[in-house]
């Protein structure tokens, strides 16, 4: 495991909300394999599994508190003695947001100001949060950068700019150390493969796997920039432990700097599992953008952020957990 930090974690105390689920276990798995000196997970299990953390139990710095971030008191409970947060809960997905709106809001824009309310009062050290990169919308250019951003395409978008916006405005007012991430289509193991909103990568490996129908929306020439989970999970640890003060009150592109087509993702799986399983295309997906790659140098200059795992070695990787998952 690579280490994304100076010094000792043992005196410190951190909350990962969403803990339980694919981008937080990982980042609670770095934590406790550093010695951080506790580590609370706050998940209400809606999308993630204890199956993802029954691996922390036993480990004295690991505690887990069932709740919901639409809970005022849950919050305030769960940032007692932690000085450092990093907000992964949200309900994720463009099309679960285009689908149920006012639930998405509730949990993404309700569920956040609870929380960095909570953290404000609790006096934490720094609050990092999960953004997303769907807030650049229709801003045609490429690479994104973080200045701009264009017209929001979906009520997820929108969630994830409020939470930038409501981070800014507490920053300010109340000097609060915030920082937020926007992920580029992050994936890697224990990324849920099941479900009407799994994510792409689980969900083409178990369906070559298995030979069951997989579905590209559109033509798959659509670029990502896929982004494996240590990436993401690095970004987080810089930037709740930043002691350079510039990199506060900022949002950072999370990603690698180079993009890749779904038709390309595709066929580097199959390749991987030495399996040829044809596709079948359908109608692209409401909401969803056509090509994005991030400008990932602002993270490089503030926090010090450097991928330490490429798309195919990333891939790799993830292919054999799934494929070991299949067995």
């Amino acid at each position: 495991m690579n280490t994304f930090h100076q010094g000792d974690l043992s005196g410190k105390q951190f909350l990962v909300t969403g803990g339980a689920g694919f981008i937080g276990s990982h980042i609670v798995e770095y934590l406790l394999a550093n010695g951080a000196g506790k580590v609370r997970v706050l998940d209400n299990l809606a999308t993630g599994s204890m199956a993802n953390v029954t691996m922390f139990d036993g480990n004295p710095a690991y505690e887990f508190m069932e709740g919901d971030i639409r809970n005022p008191d849950t919050c305030a409970i769960a940032c007692a003695g932690i000085m450092h947060i990093t907000h992964q809960a949200a309900l994720g997905s463009v099309p679960r947001s285009v689908k149920d709106p006012v639930t998405s809001n509730d949990v993404n824009v309700g569920g956040f100001v609870n929380m960095i309310t909570a953290a404000k009062n609790a006096g934490v050290l720094s609050f990092v949060y999960a953004s997303s990169s769907s807030v650049y919308g229709d801003e045609p250019n490429l690479p994104k950068q973080e200045n701009r951003t264009g017209n929001l395409l979906s009520p997820y978008a929108v969630t994830k700019m409020a939470n930038e916006l409501y981070a800014g405005v507490f920053g300010k007012l109340y000097g609060m150390h915030v920082a937020g991430l926007r992920y580029f289509n992050v994936f890697g193991p224990r990324q849920d493969p099941n479900g009407p909103y799994a994510a792409v990568i689980p969900l083409f490996v178990t369906g070559i796997l298995n030979k069951t129908p997989v579905h590209i929306n559109g033509d798959g020439g659509q670029t990502r920039d896929f982004t494996y989970v240590d990436n993401a999970v690095q970004a987080n640890i810089r930037a709740m432990l930043a002691e350079n003060q510039t990199a506060f009150g900022e949002a950072y592109n999370v990603a690698t700097g180079a993009n890749y087509s779904v038709n390309f993702l595709y066929d580097a799986i199959g390749e991987i599992l030495e399996i040829e399983h044809p596709p079948i295309h359908r109608d692209p997906r409401e909401g969803d953008i056509r090509d994005s790659l991030a400008d990932i140098s602002k993270a490089e200059r503030l926090l010090g952020y450097k991928p330490t795992e490429q798309f195919m070695s990333g891939l790799a990787l993830t292919v054999e957990y799934f494929r070991k998952l299949n067995k």
